[in-house]
């Protein structure tokens, strides 16, 4: 399923390439499309993140009213998400299309002359053979990485070949070398660049998340009254419900795992995840203020 997905991102990537002709750049302007594709369930999770903390004293009254009847309160509690049109899984969709995203472009990137330049495998098995021959060190995980390093050499070997020049990609954007890998180029300082202003712009997301979900929970004491019976419910601070919980667990792991790709996958995939959370704080911080605006009118 990855590799399906990579390669139609191939297409995408390769006809931005052609254009710009700077790997970089293509992939900051692939980036750019993909936010815009998914802009619309951008806007959908924002909303249900604010409708998810108005329930919050209706939740507390469910727990307080049926705290020794746990299955009539998780009935009460579905009944709840189905009246106000939601789901307690909401947040699942956006985190399968992450997970989703992260791989297959893992894939596209680790593989660019399979998915973005088409090439066959069995020309790449060619290449590779080709550079073994000669003694040449060939990673096994990222081998069409080194066969783009190994353009000129392959081109003298291969002068009537015409899928050589597909090899000639332009992987230098702003003086960095976006198909070195950290882990393989431990003392070149360059490479720690893109990863730890992605480490950065994930630390801004995910405090600004936290920090929307807090203002949206109202953290504050105050006292939950039984809408039906005015009995007082609890005087205590309310917390973010299990929805938001998950949106929390889930904003954390998915950067940490990312950071971990990071360093031992090409600068390319990292400048994806950068330019995306870049992106995002952007997004997040219009979106906050539209649904704002939209919910006093």
């Amino acid at each position: 399923m990855f590799e399906f997905f990579a390669s139609i991102f191939g297409y995408l990537l390769s006809f931005l390439y052609n254009i710009v002709s700077n790997y970089g750049l293509a992939i900051i302007l692939f980036t750019l499309i993909i936010k815009l594709l998914l802009l619309p369930l951008s806007i959908k999770q924002q909303k249900t993140m604010r409708k998810s903390a108005k329930l919050q004293e209706k939740m507390k009254v469910i727990q307080f009213k049926y705290k020794n009847d746990p299955e009539k309160m998780n009935q009460e509690v579905m009944n709840l998400y189905k009246t106000e049109k939601m789901s307690p899984f909401s947040g699942c969709l956006t985190a399968i299309i992450q997970f989703l995203l992260l791989l297959s472009i893992f894939y596209l990137v680790r593989n660019p002359l399979t998915y973005m330049e088409k090439i066959a495998t069995e020309d790449i098995n060619k290449y590779v053979a080709q550079l073994q021959e000669e003694g040449k060190e060939i990673s096994k995980v990222y081998p069409e990485i080194d066969l783009i390093r190994e353009y000129n050499w392959l081109k003298e070997k291969n002068p009537e070949d015409s899928n050589i020049e597909k090899l000639n990609l332009q992987m230098n954007f702003l003086g960095l070398d976006l198909s070195k890998i950290p882990q393989q180029n431990m003392t070149d300082y360059t490479v720690y660049i893109i990863p730890i202003l992605y480490i950065l712009s994930s630390f801004i997301s995910i405090r600004m998340t936290t920090a929307m979900q807090q203002k949206q929970s109202t953290k504050k004491k105050e006292t939950i009254i039984d809408g039906e019976t005015g009995e007082e419910v609890e005087e205590k601070e309310n917390e973010v419900d299990a929805v938001m919980q998950t949106n929390k667990m889930m904003s954390w792991m998915m950067p940490i795992m990312s950071i971990s790709i990071a360093f031992v996958a090409p600068l390319g995939l990292a400048l994806y995840w950068l330019i995306s959370n870049v992106l995002m704080i952007l997004e997040r911080l219009v979106l906050d203020k539209a649904i704002h605006q939209e919910n006093e009118e």
